[in-house]
Formats: structure tokens, C-alpha cells, sequence
């Protein structure tokens, strides 16, 4: 019998007049560090698997998802097929997350078609400048 993996999912007490992020990544430390950054301008939630973002955006709704691509069992392109084969969440943009940066890769993840990319790690400026162009924008 296969043990069950441990997921981590902290959902983001709600605070108004921020933009809501969650962050889809495997690496418990990534989740750490990118909410460590953007904690203090948004309100951010955040999964370790592709499943627990499937089961959590049945009844939560952000600004935008920042999607690691590769993950075990439950990869970024299989929540991000998921969210955009559903009424409820096919609006929600998603910035894959990836840590390998071979241009196939890349090529790769932008042939889903998600609204940016963002290769890790990245500094804190840098996602924090990403994300607010982001929101400005879009």
C-alpha cells in the first residue's frame, strides 16, 4: 500500500483591496520564499500538488495562479488542462512556474498558452516587479 503524500495548503486570510495569488508548486521551500515575497502587497495562498490546487479551486477563485510545470503525480500542464476545461476557473490566468530553462522547455510550457512564464528562482524585486506589471495589464 502506497503512503499518501503530505500536502501543504495555507489559504490567505482575505485582507481587501488585494489581489489574490495562489501558488501551485511541489518545493515546500519555493512556496516559502515566493510567499515571503509577496505576502506583504497580496494576499497569497499556497499548495505542494496539483491535486490539492484542483481540489482547492473548486471553492476558491484567485486573481491568478502561479503554476510550477513539472510536479509529481499531478503536473502543472494537468491542472492548468483542468482550469481551462471548467466554467469556473478557465478565466483564471495562470504564469507557469519552471526551474528548468532548455528553450524546449520553455517552448513547451508556452505552447499551453498560460499568460507569462517565470523561470526559479527569481529574486524577490524581479517577481514582484513580474507580478504587478501583470496586474497592471491584464
Amino acid at each position: 500500500m502506497r503512503e499518501k503524500e503530505f500536502v501543504f495548503c495555507e489559504v490567505a486570510e482575505e485582507r481587501l483591496g488585494r489581489e489574490n495569488i495562489l501558488i501551485v508548486d511541489d518545493d515546500l521551500e519555493m512556496l516559502k520564499i515566493f510567499r515571503f515575497y509577496l505576502q506583504d502587497k497580496y494576499n497569497v495562498s499556497v499548495v505542494n500538488s496539483g491535486e490539492a490546487a484542483i481540489e482547492l479551486l473548486a471553492d476558491y477563485i484567485p486573481d491568478v495562479v502561479l503554476l510550477d510545470y513539472l510536479m509529481p503525480e499531478c503536473n502543472g500542464t494537468e491542472v492548468f488542462q483542468y482550469m481551462k476545461e471548467h466554467d469556473r476557473t478557465k478565466n483564471i490566468p495562470v504564469i507557469f512556474l519552471t526551474g528548468v530553462t532548455d528553450e524546449d522547455t520553455i517552448r513547451e510550457c508556452l505552447s499551453y498558452r498560460p499568460v507569462d512564464y517565470i523561470v526559479k528562482p527569481i529574486a524577490k524585486r524581479a517577481l514582484q516587479s513580474k507580478l504587478d506589471m501583470f496586474f497592471k495589464t491584464y
